[in-house]
């Protein structure tokens, strides 16, 4: 396996240069197959980190067309997660999925379709970006007017 693939491994799906190699080689070189297999195992490690207490946060606030506005509270373990560019992306991600969909609880958000790619719910997008940072994320509370 070359150097580029585990790279091109890497930057899809944010799981770690070892686990990439890893998944290549389970997967016999099939890059799908190994994106595949790194989504399943993250899934576990996502699992293991949903009972963590999730102590940071930061509120985010999105105004689309000065008609709907969205303040939600999203938290993790550390303040550097917090500040991680995939945190705050999901930040950011679930405020324009609120302003769009008008969720009326975090469970029900969490259930939801997500607008970009309806094949997953919000609950699979916010997993994506634990495995990726390797700390629990919650929904903590959010709030959404429209007039």
């Amino acid at each position: 396996m070359s150097t580029d693939v585990v790279q091109k491994l890497r930057e899809k799906t944010g799981a770690g240069v070892m686990d990439c190699h890893r998944a290549l080689k389970d997967a016999n070189g099939d890059f799908d197959k190994a994106v595949a297999l790194i989504n399943e195992r993250g899934l576990t490690k996502v699992e293991k980190r949903a009972g963590r207490e999730t102590g940071a946060g930061l509120v985010h606030s999105y105004v689309h067309n000065e008609r709907i506005g969205v303040l939600l509270h999203l938290s993790a373990e550390t303040d550097f997660v917090v500040r991680s560019e995939p945190f705050r992306a999901l930040a950011h991600d679930l405020a324009m999925h609120i302003a769009a969909a008008g969720p009326k609880t975090v469970e029900e958000l969490l259930a939801q379709p997500y607008v970009r790619d309806e094949k997953k719910t919000v609950k699979d997008i916010i997993g994506e970006v634990i495995a990726k940072v390797g700390e629990n994320i919650q929904v903590k509370a959010f709030y959404r007017i429209e007039l």
